[in-house]
């Protein structure tokens, strides 16, 4: 018995398919049937929902650097007495990448790659032992404390788990709200602006005195890219944002977080192992092994025609790798 959301899956290992809806099966046959024949509404929304890996037609992107990573690096260091005999693990080694203005810059690759270790150094979560994060040319690698605050305003992230970023003692608003008080913007002006985000985001602005465990885990992602969105950013970077959701809920965030790059000109560096997701959100990619870009360029270029082995290796490890393609047609 296996246990998921994602089709790609189901196509390759599942010999026989029970898709349910609100606590009830309401469509069950083989893998075959189910998946190349649906019959159920809900089944077909499902599909369809599934993003192909064909990427779109390419964006004519703008020449201005909004982002610009370079030579960042980060080790960790673990074990050992006195510095003796530790294990030295290079999560992040030499890094060098380019956001263009209101673009998205995926970074791919397998867990461990350094994607997450990446991110959290780009907002300065944790610090990068070398190199450059220019920032609209201000390079915040290079900020002490004191001086990030101001600056990391410009740079924001929504976090991978819409169950554990959000405290659940705090209302919703609260949570939404925070950032802005910590930059001085006073209380009720504060609370008032959560609710144009809410609204923003798709929600109810009243759901703003409500609690985290009352959402659902695609309205908390939603709370989350609010709380990103208050300081007004001029990038985002979001680390497998959709990555806890079901497809057709992953396939709204997605819409969502589209829809929000082009009214607020924004920018987005995104993480992802999914690559399907990447081909249909991302401009551009990056792909990570060991803590390094060993393949990027534009996503259709890459995924189209990799150049690297490693790059060759995921794509080819895809899941149901031509679920996407059949589907669509069987959904229709």
């Amino acid at each position: 018995l296996f246990i998921t959301h994602d089709f790609g899956v189901v196509a390759e290992i599942a010999d026989r398919v029970a898709v349910m809806s609100q606590g009830r099966v309401v469509e069950q046959g083989t893998a075959e049937a189910v998946l190349g024949n649906p019959q159920h509404p809900y089944t077909k929304q499902l599909i369809a929902a599934v993003p192909p890996l064909k990427a779109p037609a390419p964006r004519e992107l703008a020449t201005e650097t909004i982002l610009a990573v370079e030579h960042v690096s980060k080790t960790y260091r673990s074990g050992g007495f006195l510095g003796r005999g530790q294990r030295v693990t290079h999560a992040v080694r030499d890094v060098s990448l380019t956001l263009p203005k209101g673009a998205t810059l995926g970074i791919v690759g397998e867990s461990g790659s350094g994607k997450s270790t990446l991110a959290r150094c780009l907002v300065r979560l944790i610090d990068p032992e070398s190199g450059a994060i220019r920032i609209d040319g201000t390079d915040i690698a290079s900020l002490t404390k004191s001086q990030l605050r101001a600056e990391t305003r410009h740079i924001q992230m929504v976090f991978q788990d819409p169950f554990a970023s959000l405290n659940p003692r705090r209302k919703a608003g609260d949570a939404v709200a925070q950032g802005l008080i910590v930059h001085g913007t006073p209380r009720a002006e504060a609370r008032a602006r959560a609710r144009e985000l809410f609204a923003l985001v798709g929600l109810d602005p009243a759901a703003t005195e409500r609690y985290p465990h009352e959402f659902s885990g695609g309205q908390r992602q939603r709370i989350g890219l609010a709380r990103a969105l208050a300081l007004e950013p001029r990038v985002l970077v979001a680390d497998e944002p959709v990555s806890a959701l079901d497809v057709s809920v992953q396939a709204q965030v997605l819409k969502l977080l589209g829809d929000l790059r082009q009214r607020l000109g924004l920018s987005i560096v995104f993480i992802t192992h999914d690559l399907r997701v990447a081909a249909q959100v991302c401009d551009l990619v990056a792909v990570m092994k060991n803590g390094e870009v060993v393949e990027a360029g534009p996503i259709g270029q890459v995924f189209g025609d990799p150049r690297h082995a490693y790059t060759k290796a995921l794509l080819a490890a895809i899941p149901g790798r031509d679920f996407g393609v059949r589907s669509h047609a069987a959904a229709g």
